[in-house]
Order: C-alpha cells, then structure tokens, then sequence
C-alpha cells in the first residue's frame, strides 16, 4: 500500500525530530492520510522505521480520538454537546443529525460520504452550537442548518467552513496536513471572529 514516495515523506517527518520516536503522531495523521483511517499495516510500518514495537504506536492511535481505527466518511462530522454548546442546541443537533442520516455515533452513512462523532470540547464556546467537519469550524449552528450541511456533502458541494479555508478539505487532506505537509492554505478565509476578539477590543478601549 505505500509506496516509495509515501516511505520518503515518512522519512521527511522523522528527521524533524531530534529523537525519531516524537514523530509517531505526525506519521500517524500521515497513515490516516493515505487509508483514510490508522491500518494494521501503517501500526507495523511506524513501528519499522522508529525502531520501536507495535504496541507503543498502537498505545498512541488508540488515545487520541483523531485517530480512527476503521474507515469514516469522506467529511467525518462532529457535534460538540458538551454543556455551553449543548444548552445552546448541541444535544438537539446531534440527536437531529442521526435521525436525518440513519446512523448512531461513530456511524458512516452507505454511500460513505459522511460519518458522526459527538466530540469533546473545540475551544469555541463563543461560537456555541459548533459542528467541525474534518477538523474545520462550522460556527452557530441550528439542527436544520446542520442537516443542510451535511446535504450538502451528500451531493459533493459542501460550503465553506466559517473560519479558516475557503474550501472544505476532505478526511484525508486535512490528516495530510495535521502531519506537518504544507498545503499552502493556512492563511485563507477568517481566523478569529468578532467574538473571539472582543476581550482584545475593549482591553485595548480601556475598558
């Protein structure tokens, strides 16, 4: 499955580092990359080029949940319920979007365009509901604009994400990134928002 050009980004990844061991999660996001998930084969291939065993990869992609040990969707959908986002709606929305999609949590819908996660915490409780898509930011959302959004991948025309690119990456382009490969977006579409910045704003006013 991987190729020598695939075993020459690898190689890229770990010479970041001063002890090659620190490059386990990039290489990771970087399997994930290619398979669309973290393989047996990609476990056994990091392990190889660390020197290390199976067991210590596997430690690390089985703790963190970016890492999926099976297939998701193309546009891998998550709902944050924790509590500010799930006083706002964030229960709702979940709840809506696995009634409209026929799928429970961890679920990938048939034609494998879209799966769904409830997430912890994004950080962005000023922007409360928030769907992520692919790790993009999809902020104040309402049950029905989020089964909108998940139509829209459905039919391979999702829209933007709120902040950040002008495009929604798929799965595996934005696991290419998360491993450290430049895809030269990083300063498209907003950053930080009106709400994100208004502390700055009136700190700065005297405020």
């Amino acid at each position: 499955m991987f190729t020598d050009q695939d075993l020459s980004v690898m190689d890229s990844i770990i010479k970041r580092y001063p002890r090659s061991r620190s490059a386990i999660m990039p290489l990771l996001h970087y399997v994930q990359s290619k398979a669309g998930y973290v393989t047996n084969e990609g476990i056994e291939l990091i392990a190889q080029l660390l020197t290390i065993e199976t067991a210590e990869v596997s430690a690390v992609a089985t703790f963190y949940t970016q890492y999926k040990r099976k297939p998701v969707g193309e546009y891998h959908v998550g709902v944050c319920t924790n509590t500010l986002c799930a006083v706002m709606g964030g229960d709702e929305i979940f709840a809506g979007l696995k009634s409209h999609l026929g799928i429970e949590n961890d679920g990938v819908t048939d034609d494998g365009k879209v799966s769904l996660e409830h997430i912890e915490c994004n950080a962005a409780c000023d922007y409360a509901p928030v769907v992520m898509a692919n790790w993009e930011f999809y902020d104040n959302q309402t049950v029905q604009s989020s089964k909108d959004l998940v139509d829209a991948m459905r039919n391979g025309n999702p829209p933007a994400p709120t902040r950040g690119p002008n495009s929604l990456p798929t799965w595996k382009e934005n696991s290419a990134v998360l491993a450290g490969i430049n895809d030269g977006r990083a300063n498209e579409g907003l950053q930080a928002g009106a709400p994100t910045l208004l502390g700055l704003k009136l700190s700065k006013e005297g405020k």
